[in-house]
């Protein structure tokens, strides 16, 4: 892929525009409630750091409160890194859940509060510094940006709609699309053609490895942000990927032509 700029930008949105890991917790603290009814229900001091910490090894929304269930068990840290799948499908079989209920459960709290007190929601998130701007920058210009997102494509249009900017729902793939991104950059490639140059941002590594494995995405540039909510590790592992670069958040902010020093030469 030598194209010096996209024609499509594809940027996930939680790790990646915005922060939300506030928010996260307040959210995963309260579904944790209303599951496991504690006697008390004001967290421990240090549940919330080592929440924030954890936050690289869950995928979707129904994990966060399973995570904090597996801290108040007292897993160890590293065990959650190292195995967390295990872990919450243990935490799922031992308590007779299912992810779809605990989605439910989380996504009707986030509701409540929006609809109660959409200003302290609001203000439970982030946008990451530069972020904004260079999206305002790439609306304007020919470049077409999408999100690509697990997160609700509802609440990312409420936190955008609060810096000014409004997006189309052809330009949201939120969570209720129900398809892999990979899927939806394949849909993308169909609707622009497989020579489109795509560049497509994200923190989690394992799904920029879901899409380098998927015949008809070559086209596609991977990017893993390092702001967002990932490890050195994964950082690291990627250094002399020849297919998924490291991206900074100053990078990020910049013109394109920084994204990939070397095809400037």
């Amino acid at each position: 892929m030598s194209a010096s700029h996209p024609i499509v930008l594809a940027l996930d949105f939680d790790g990646v525009v915005c922060d939300g890991l506030r928010e996260y917790f307040q959210t995963a603290w309260r579904a944790y409630c209303h599951i496991w009814q504690p006697d008390d229900l004001t967290p421990i001091e240090d549940l919330a750091p080592k929440f924030y910490r954890l936050r690289p090894v869950v995928e979707t929304g129904w994990e966060m409160p399973i995570l904090i269930r597996a801290l108040v068990l007292g897993i160890e840290e590293r065990k959650i890194f190292q195995n967390w799948v295990t872990i919450a499908a243990q935490i799922i079989i031992e308590d007779a859940l299912d992810a779809a209920s605990v989605s439910a459960i989380v996504d009707d709290i986030r509701d409540q509060w929006i609809a109660t007190d959409l200003d302290s929601w609001l203000g439970e998130h982030r946008f990451y510094p530069g972020v904004i701007e260079r999206l305002r920058e790439e609306l304007a210009s020919s470049t077409d940006c999408v999100i690509i997102s697990t997160k609700e494509g509802r609440f990312i249009k409420q936190l955008l709609q609060q810096q000014g900017i409004t997006l189309t729902d052809q330009q949201i793939y939120g969570k209720e699309v129900k398809r892999p991104k990979y899927q939806i950059l394949k849909e993308l490639n169909a609707e622009y053609g497989e020579k489109t140059s795509i560049w497509f941002v994200e923190d989690r590594l394992k799904t920029l490895e879901a899409v380098k494995k998927q015949q008809g995405l070559e086209n596609v540039m991977l990017f893993l942000a390092d702001w967002g909510y990932n490890t050195i590790a994964d950082q690291q592992s990627i250094l002399d990927d020849d297919r998924i670069h490291l991206l900074s958040l100053e990078q990020f902010t910049q013109d394109f032509a920084t994204w990939v020093p070397q095809q400037t030469k």
